[in-house]
Formats: C-alpha cells, sequence, structure tokens
C-alpha cells in the first residue's frame, strides 16, 4: 500500500511538473504574442540589418478618415469617354485567326485600331506615287499570313486616323503611305518572306515553332471592319458637335471601342483656354453646372467646364452613342492621414522576413499562439496546401505603379513587365506619358490630402506577394511565388477614368499599348486577376462597367475595394460595379472596421487595418504592415527612431482587397484549370461568417443604415458572405 502510494504521489508529482511546464509553455506564448511572435522570430528580427526591419507607423489617437463622401467629385476638364452605339464586339485572335504559333503570331500584321493593311505590290506604284500620281492599292481585313505563300510581299500599315481610306477600300496618296512608315517604322520597312510549314530557308527541315499560348490567342482582341467604321461615324459626330461651338477636338480611339474626346478652344491644344497660352486648372470639381438650352460659341470657349458639360449633352442626344461621360477622377483608397500626422511547429510553414511576426492579417483565425481573430489563414493554406503560389498565375495591380528601385522589390523574379497609362504630363509626375516605364515616382498632392508621397501600389502590390519573401529581409507577401504586373494608373492628385479603363484592358490582355515607333505593345502575361485599390463616390460609370465586362468575359477575376466613406458600396465604383468581388476592411478582431463601406454590394470581409487600435497587444498599430518607402521612422528591436525606412503599416479597403487577389491566386496556382467565377466560388464557399454585431456600428455614424431590432442604437453594416479564411480550403481532399 505504501509503494503503491508512494507511486501514486509520484505521477502526481509528474504530473504537476507537466502542468508547470505546460502553464509556463502557454504563458511563453502570451508573452509572445505581446512581444512581437516567438523567440525564433525575435531572432530572426535582431539578426536583420536595420534596414531591412525599421517601419513606420504609430497608434493613431483619433480616426483617420476624413470626409470623402460629401465632398465634391472632381473630373477632368475638356476630356470625354463615350462609345458608339450598336457597335460589334472585337474577337479574339483564337476566334478570328489561324495562328497556333508564335511565328506566325509575328507574321501576321494589322493596323492599328483600323486593323487592314495596305499591300503596295511593285516598286512601280512606289515610282508613280513618288511623281505625284495615285495608285489604287487592295485594303485587307486582318489575317494570319500564309507560311505557304513563298514570295516577299512589301507591308504597309495604315495610319488609322487618316480619312483616305474607306472602309472598302480607296485610294491611297503617297502621304499616307508616308505618315504610316513614320509611326510604324519597323512593320512599314520589314519585308516578309515566309516559308512553308515544313521546310526551313535553306532547304532542311522547319525549326520547332513556339507554340502560341492559349491565354494570349482568347484574350487579344481583333476589331472587325464593321466595328471601325461605327468609330469613324462617332468620331465624325465628335467634330462636328465640337466645330459648332468653334472647340478643336481631339480623338483617341480604341479597339475596345472606348473614345476619348477632348474639347478645348485651339487647334492641337484642347485643353488651353486662357490668353496667355497656359493651361488652364485640368481638374474641376463636378458642381452640377448645366448647359443651358442655346450656349453660344463665345460662352463655351470662354468656359472649359460649360464646354465640356455641352459636349456631353450633345452628343447623348444624337442618339448616336452607348454612353457618353465626364473623365472621372479617381484616388486610392487607402485611409489618408491627417498632416503631420506563436511560436510555429515544423510542420508549419512560415517565412524568415524579420517583420514576419507582426503580420497578424496572414495568420489562421483563432484565439492563441501563432493566431488572430482577423487573420485570413494564409500560414494554414501554405502549409495545408504545400504551396505559396505558382508562376503561371498572373495578377495585375492597376494602381499607382511601383517603386521599381525597393530593395525588397527590384530583385523580386514575381515582376513581370508592366505599364504607366497615365496620359496626363501633369499627374504623371514623370515628365510623360505613356510609356513601358511603371515606376511610381511619388503622388504629394496636397489639395486632396496627400502631403506625402503614398506609395500606395507598392503597399498594395507588397501583400500580394510583389516583394521577395523568405529572404531575411523586410516583410512577407500573400502569395510569394505568383507574377505580379504593375499597371500605373494613377499619379499626382489621382487618375483618370478613361486612363483606368484602358489599364484593365492592357491588363487583361485585350488591347495593345503602342511604342515610341507606333508598334503594338501587347500584356505577354494576361493577368488572371486584376486589383483594383481605387474608387471614387459615384455609381459605376457606363465605360468602367464596359471594360470590366470584357475581361471578366474572358475568365479574369476582378477584385475591387469597397471604399473607405462609411457609406453603401453602391454609391462607389468599381466596389460597387458588377462582376466584381467587392471587398470591405476588417480589423486584427474580426470585425468591420469603421471605415469601410458597406452594403449588398459587399461580397467579402478581409483584413484591411484599423491603425487606431492594439488589440494584440504588441505595441504596434493594428495596420497592414507592407512595403513602401515612408518617413518617421522606428526600429522594432530598439525603439529608436529613424529618418526613412521601406515599409509601412496602413489601413483601408485598398489593404484589404489584395488579400483576396492573393487568396484567389494561390488558389489557382493549387488548382490552374480554374478560372472566372469558377475560382471565385472556391473562395467565398469557404468564408468564416459573420454576426451581425460583428458588422454593425453606432446609427450616429452611419446615416441611412438600418437599425439593427432590439438594438435601436446599433445599425447594420452589411459585410457580404464573411470573413475571408483560407484555413477553410482543402483542395487535396
Amino acid at each position: 500500500m505504501t509503494g503503491l502510494g508512494l507511486c501514486l504521489g509520484l505521477a502526481a508529482c509528474d504530473r504537476t511538473d507537466e502542468r508547470v511546464d505546460r502553464l509556463e509553455d502557454i504563458s511563453r506564448g502570451v508573452l509572445d504574442q505581446l512581444g512581437g511572435g516567438s523567440g525564433a522570430e525575435r531572432d530572426a528580427m535582431q539578426s536583420a540589418p536595420v534596414s531591412a526591419r525599421a517601419l513606420a507607423g504609430k497608434i493613431l489617437e483619433a480616426s483617420p478618415v476624413l470626409p470623402g463622401a460629401t465632398a465634391p467629385q472632381k473630373f477632368v476638364v475638356g476630356s470625354i469617354v463615350a462609345k458608339p452605339r450598336d457597335m460589334p464586339p472585337p474577337a479574339s485572335a483564337s476566334r478570328s485567326l489561324n495562328v497556333p504559333t508564335m511565328a506566325d503570331y509575328d507574321a501576321y500584321v494589322a493596323g492599328d485600331e483600323a486593323d487592314a493593311v495596305i499591300v503596295v505590290p511593285s516598286e512601280e506604284d512606289l515610282a508613280m506615287m513618288e511623281s505625284g500620281e495615285s495608285v489604287a492599292a487592295s485594303v485587307e481585313a486582318p489575317r494570319s499570313i500564309s507560311r505557304s505563300a513563298t514570295s516577299s510581299r512589301r507591308i504597309i500599315a495604315i495610319d488609322p486616323r487618316s480619312r483616305d481610306l474607306s472602309a472598302s477600300g480607296g485610294i491611297v496618296s503617297r502621304e499616307v503611305i508616308q505618315d504610316s512608315k513614320a509611326l510604324r517604322a519597323p512593320l512599314g520597312e520589314r519585308t516578309l518572306s515566309i516559308p512553308e510549314a515544313d521546310v526551313s530557308p535553306d532547304g532542311g527541315a522547319a525549326a520547332p515553332q513556339e507554340p502560341l499560348p492559349p491565354k494570349l490567342a482568347e484574350r487579344r482582341l481583333m476589331m472587325p471592319r464593321a466595328a471601325m467604321s461605327s468609330q469613324m461615324v462617332a468620331e465624325t459626330r465628335m467634330i462636328e458637335t465640337a466645330q459648332r461651338y468653334g472647340l478643336a477636338a481631339n480623338i483617341q480611339r480604341s479597339r475596345s471601342g472606348q473614345m476619348v474626346i477632348e474639347v478645348g478652344s485651339r487647334a492641337m491644344s484642347p485643353t488651353r483656354y486662357d490668353a496667355n497660352d497656359k493651361l488652364a486648372p485640368p481638374i474641376a470639381e463636378d458642381d452640377g453646372l448645366e448647359c443651358p438650352e442655346n450656349p453660344t460659341a463665345e460662352q463655351l470657349q470662354a468656359d472649359p467646364r460649360l464646354a465640356t458639360v455641352c459636349v456631353i449633352r450633345d452628343l447623348q442626344n444624337s442618339g448616336d452613342f452607348e454612353y457618353v461621360e465626364k473623365d472621372w477622377v479617381y484616388h486610392h483608397q487607402m485611409i489618408r492621414r491627417p498632416k503631420n500626422g506563436g511560436p510555429s511547429t515544423t510542420s508549419t510553414i512560415t517565412p524568415n522576413d524579420p517583420l514576419w511576426s507582426l503580420q497578424w492579417n496572414f495568420l489562421g483565425q483563432g484565439i492563441g499562439e501563432g493566431k488572430s481573430q482577423g487573420g485570413a489563414g494564409f500560414v494554414d493554406f501554405w502549409t495545408s496546401q504545400a504551396t505559396q503560389g505558382s508562376g503561371e498565375v498572373v495578377v495585375a495591380v492597376v494602381d499607382t505603379g511601383l517603386e521599381m528601385d525597393h530593395p525588397d522589390i527590384k530583385d523580386s523574379p514575381n515582376l513581370a513587365k508592366g505599364w504607366d497609362m497615365v496620359t496626363d504630363i501633369n499627374m504623371a509626375n514623370d515628365g510623360d506619358s505613356r510609356d513601358p516605364d511603371p515606376n511610381d515616382p511619388g503622388d504629394v498632392c496636397p489639395e486632396e490630402f496627400v502631403y506625402e508621397n503614398t506609395y500606395h501600389g507598392t503597399h498594395v502590390a507588397g501583400t500580394v506577394g510583389a516583394s521577395v519573401t523568405n529572404n531575411a529581409a523586410g516583410v512577407a507577401g500573400g502569395a510569394w511565388n505568383v507574377k505580379i504586373v504593375p499597371v500605373r494608373a494613377l499619379g499626382k492628385c489621382g487618375g483618370r477614368l478613361s486612363d483606368i479603363n484602358d489599364a484593365i484592358r492592357w491588363a487583361g490582355g485585350l488591347i495593345p499599348e503602342y511604342d515610341e515607333l507606333g508598334n503594338e505593345v501587347w500584356n505577354d502575361n494576361p493577368a488572371d486577376i486584376i486589383n483594383l485599390s481605387i474608387g471614387i463616390f459615384r455609381f459605376c460609370p457606363a465605360s468602367m462597367q464596359d471594360a470590366i465586362d470584357e475581361v471578366v468575359e474572358r475568365g479574369v477575376v476582378v477584385v475591387a475595394a469597397a471604399g473607405n466613406d462609411k457609406v453603401s458600396t453602391q454609391y462607389y465604383a468599381p466596389g460597387g460595379c458588377n462582376n466584381v468581388i467587392s471587398v470591405a476592411a476588417g480589423d486584427a478582431r474580426g470585425i468591420m472596421a469603421p471605415y469601410s463601406n458597406y452594403g449588398a454590394e459587399v461580397d467579402i470581409l478581409a483584413p484591411g487595418g484599423d491603425l487606431t487600435r492594439d488589440d494584440n497587444g504588441d505595441g504596434r498599430p493594428d495596420g497592414i504592415l507592407s512595403t513602401k518607402t515612408a518617413h518617421d521612422c522606428v526600429d522594432p528591436v530598439t525603439n529608436e527612431g529613424i529618418d526613412d525606412c521601406f515599409y509601412a503599416y496602413e489601413q483601408g479597403t485598398s489593404m484589404a482587397a489584395p488579400h483576396v487577389s492573393a487568396a484567389l491566386a494561390l488558389i489557382k496556382s493549387k488548382r490552374p484549370s480554374l478560372s472566372g467565377n469558377a475560382l471565385s466560388d472556391v473562395l467565398m464557399s469557404a468564408l468564416t461568417p459573420r454576426s451581425q454585431e460583428q458588422c454593425s456600428g453606432l446609427c450616429v455614424q452611419y446615416p441611412g443604415a438600418e437599425p439593427i431590432e432590439g438594438s435601436p442604437d446599433l445599425c447594420k453594416r452589411p459585410c457580404g458572405g464573411g470573413m475571408l479564411n483560407l484555413s477553410n480550403i482543402k483542395l487535396d481532399e
């Protein structure tokens, strides 16, 4: 009995020791959470160079939300976006052309929007043109030049802006050809000699041909001849309307159908109005100005805003257009700052980036070590699905561009070639207009409460995965290995609707841009997912809905920020547009952030952060930590102040949207066959439901919101199907 009692006593002592050990483990876990992660994570932070761990962001005492919904919206003076009525849709290359290989596609010769070529058959014809005579030349529809052709032909592209050709053919002057050759010299001077399919030029066996990727063939749009005719009719109407008021008109056409007309009082300078030959302010507030019944030319020439609304009215009344609207100015959806203002196991995949322990947004949902109530479950997906993304999956970030020299981005293998879509030189802030360089030069704009460069696109792209993850520097991204295409559409003081529409289409691989010689430049990495962390307080413009519908039709998923104005998303674009995944913002508790828009249009809640809170007790604001150059920084190890750094906390639905884009990219990496609705359905089926209380707010703060029954002071703020939670997705099962 004594021995048994002693044995039982020892066992009890052993269990007591186990409980003490367990309590110590739990205590260490709690301290790790409060102190910024596990011992290994703290070691990673301490051993990293200061430049790889310093960050910006302090806990704010009060909400920094600035009024947005009540502020007048702005538009580009003199710029109008339109689309001809009954315009036949463009067809994809795979449906209209026989282009099985890249060589065939390169041999395919088309003009710009006209999609036609002039074939000049002989040098005699050219000599006749030199002497001033006109020559009848054949005008051919777009086609793939047959590889069985054995003769060489001189191919010259039509300048689509020339009016010397009808849609069915006509007489071509020497000036037209010279103008065309100047625009597209490589095509104009190239002689094509295409061998037969199975024979190389030296008579041997033909070299293997690189197949044309299906995504490229499917998405590259070719414009039917009837569509070109519709645009020419619409262009004539635009010019007649402008000339009626003595206004100059500059018209840009896209093969997607979108047309942009710029009207002004002087030829070739549509935005110049004053006698001193200075540019008038290109952006104006929409104050409800209406066109009088019978305006005079003098009135419109003296008032560029009035000229804009009158030309819009007349074009709308003509019946020739599907839509005609102002070229609205959009902004990113990151909250504007006031001026001056648990240990991992061996089976869990976590990155070694020194600031990883501060990225609560990627953790699994829950309470305790290695968890966050507001996390999106990325760690669980990386581990259970054994993937951190694939380079075959492409996310396009349509935003302010990227800091291409950022130390955590410049050497990233994830970056693909992008494009700068900002047309207006003042907005571009880089000395030029559209070009192949999507670098973000900064966007300080005091009139829009932007007192320091936001580098917004860099922060958004970093959350998706543009930064190098698991490189012992900086932060981690959500999808480590996916391909990122930066498309710059916003610049200083915002971005034009017409530029954003083109950016969406180019990102989706539907339309080309043009280099300085006039050569087509396509996005060779058409997006599977397009992230739009941008917005404007107004119903979705028809032209933007048009662009979104076109890319969605071809299998692209469009993710949009719901907006930060604490109103219904139905009043917001693109968050309130159809065919987008509209993303509201949650905090570290998994509760809807106070600044976030809400409503029936919202599809999903994702981490957007709240800089006024520190619910995980780590002494840092509960914002989203990502890449961007910032100032007034701190070393998180020593807490010493540092002037500049490369990482910062931010908050907003802009920060929430890229979590959804990264999640979709991970799912597609695991299941490459998924696209479009099939891809988004997988994500939406695994959300964690939110209660009314978790998506509510004081009614006094949300005018127009519906009170919760039994709680008259609390109002409903619908936040979609639930919280993003990759932990719930089990594609291997």
